[in-house]
């Protein structure tokens, strides 16, 4: 808790001149779809051995935050993420991206047809031997004509995790229980090769609602427990919706993205 408290407020701090050198951004315009979305991507290029964080950083990392007000005829934008690197270092967890990412962006405008300006304040925390935040303004106009796919969106595209049914997940199921200060959930996943999972990351749906660092139990080649404590940013009760969880399972060259948990 203390460490994730830390963590945002690392993002009010003033930004060390270095940081401006080690990481830069720029929207990639792509192509417009036939149900009058666009994909477009965002590209960060980071400094060598400099790292920034996934959407869920672990314990150490810092969020990244989007800002999409400035921009023009837009409704919403959904991020994909491809899958992510695990960093240990000092004995402490973080989930991170390094050298180059593209994180393909579905873009929804407000009105099909009219010109769709993409214009984001992107806060991200980059790290090497120590980590700092960092802010990045990015702008662009997407073409209304382009359909051909841009290559580095695409691979992008096939770099997410699978999906649950992608995988072959055959059950999901958790089991809820209050705890002194918060709940302690542990979710038990059916799946072909449950044993190649090397690490697993448990979002609650609510940014107010901080989730420990899972413990894996392997109970069979094709059965696994990840178990994680939960605890509101505030203290105190807070409800849980099992339909916005979403669990990660990452392992050597693969991932696997499970939304929503059942009761056992």
């Amino acid at each position: 808790m203390l460490l994730a408290a830390f963590s945002c407020a690392a993002l009010a701090l003033p930004l060390p001149a270095r940081a401006l050198d080690v990481i830069a951004g720029e929207i990639l315009p792509g192509w417009r779809l036939d149900d009058g979305t666009h994909m477009a991507g965002l590209r960060l290029t980071l400094a060598p051995g400099w790292k920034t964080y996934w959407r869920a950083p672990g314990d150490a990392g810092i969020p990244p935050r989007f800002d999409w007000s400035g921009s023009e005829n837009l409704r919403a934008v959904e991020i994909a993420w491809p899958m992510p690197q695990i960093f240990d270092q000092n004995g402490m967890r973080s989930i991170v991206y390094e050298g180059e990412v593209v994180l393909p962006l579905h873009v929804r405008p407000l009105r099909e047809g009219a010109p769709i300006r993409l214009d984001a304040r992107v806060e991200l925390g980059v790290c090497e031997d120590i980590c700092v935040p960092t802010s990045l303004g990015v702008a662009e106009v997407l073409p209304e004509d382009a359909s051909r796919p841009d290559p580095a969106i695409a691979a992008a595209l096939a770099a997410r995790p699978l999906s649950a049914a992608e995988a072959g997940v055959r059950r999901v199921a958790c089991t809820i229980v209050p705890g002194a200060r918060g709940l302690r959930l542990t979710a038990e996943i059916e799946m072909p090769r449950a044993g190649r999972t090397g690490a697993a990351v448990i979002e609650a749906g609510d940014p107010e609602i901080w989730v420990s660092e899972p413990d894996i139990a392997r109970i069979s080649p094709d059965r696994l427990t990840a178990t994680s404590v939960l605890e509101h940013m505030e203290g105190g009760d807070f409800a849980l919706d099992r339909g916005a969880l979403r669990i990660t399972l990452l392992g050597s060259g693969t991932a696997i993205d499970i939304r929503g948990c059942s009761a056992k």
